[in-house]
Parts: C-alpha cells; structure tokens; sequence
C-alpha cells in the first residue's frame, strides 16, 4: 500500500458526509475522532459514544427498525413512557451498547500501536478487523446490556426492573465516556 493511495483514501473518507443512522457526529465521541484524523497515520470510518436503544427484534439491521435512540443518560420516567409508546411493536428488544471506533490504519504497525494504546487506556474489548485493502482496527468498550423488553406487544418488565436498569445504564454510558475521555488524552502517544 503506497502512502498516496492512503492518503487519498483518507482525504475522500474525510469529505464524505456523514452515512450513519444519525446522519452527525457523536458529540461524546467527536473530540476523540478529530484528534485520531489528525494523525498521519490513521483515520476513523464510525464511531459510537455508546447509546441506550430499543429495537424492534428481528435477525436483520436496518434503520427502520430503530425506535428509540438515546445517547445520554436516562431517566426512569422517560424510560417507561418510550416502553409503553413502542408496546404495540410486537417483539421489541432494550439494547446498551458500548461506545465503539473503526480506524483504518496505514500500517500494520501502525495498528498494533494504536491497538496496545487502546488496550492501555481500558478498551478490552478491541482488535484488527480487517487486513485487506484498509487495514481496521476495533476499539470496543465491554459495557454492555440486551435483553427482550416487548414480546408479542407485552411488555416484560416491571416499572421497579426499568428504575434499576436506567440506572445501570447511566452508570455504564458514564463510564464509556469516560474511557473516550481516557483514549482521547493519550492519542498524542500515537
């Protein structure tokens, strides 16, 4: 791979807008993502603070089965109303999900550096993806949740069970934030 072919990918990744289901950056996450695209040697492709959702529950992704997204922390109020707005889906699954980045790297050097800084800075979860025309590398935080939450337009759970779990939630997306914050203070090791 030739640093003109790199850089050139890199360039018109960079332009492209945003194709995510979001269609903006993560605000959590952008400060982490600008600091890895200032670096010769890397930029990201997608990144995720982490996010509190509901979905409805079939094998295959697709934006439309999106019902709710939540990027901050939630309250249990909030919670249940969005429960009971979504009974009527049939089978809905409650999902956390860790904060996550892909980064392409120009070497493979270069991406067992950047995977040993995200291993030290407590992205366990983490690893080179792909070899092939891009070299990728995964850093995923480990907190997560998934469970059924609606099955067959009946909802599953009890209000006092969505108090604990708004409250777990909260806890785990503080912490995937502040193991953005971690990585986002050690990229100048890069």
């Amino acid at each position: 791979m030739t640093e003109y072919n790199f850089e050139q990918r890199k360039n018109d990744i960079l332009k492209k807008d945003d194709k995510s289901y979001a269609g903006k950056w993560d605000g959590k996450i952008e400060n982490l993502c600008k600091r890895i695209n200032r670096k010769s040697n890397y930029y990201t492709t997608s990144s995720c603070s982490g996010r509190i959702l509901m979905m409805i529950d079939k094998p295959v992704k697709d934006k439309e089965l999106f019902l709710w997204t939540n990027h901050e922390k939630t309250v249990p109020e909030d919670l249940k109303k969005e429960v009971e707005r979504f009974s009527d889906e049939g089978s809905v699954k409650f999902k956390l999900d860790p904060p996550i980045v892909h980064v392409v790297c120009k070497t493979l050097k270069d991406a067992k550096r950047f995977l040993e800084l995200g291993f030290k800075t407590g992205w366990k979860n983490s690893g080179i993806i792909s070899v092939g025309k891009n070299i990728v590398v995964e850093i995923r935080g480990t907190e997560k949740l998934e469970f059924p939450i609606i099955n067959h337009g009946k909802i599953l759970v009890s209000s006092e069970f969505l108090n604990l779990i708004s409250e777990k939630c909260n806890q785990k997306i503080v912490k995937g934030w502040e193991l953005i914050k971690k990585f986002e203070n050690s990229v100048n090791l890069l």
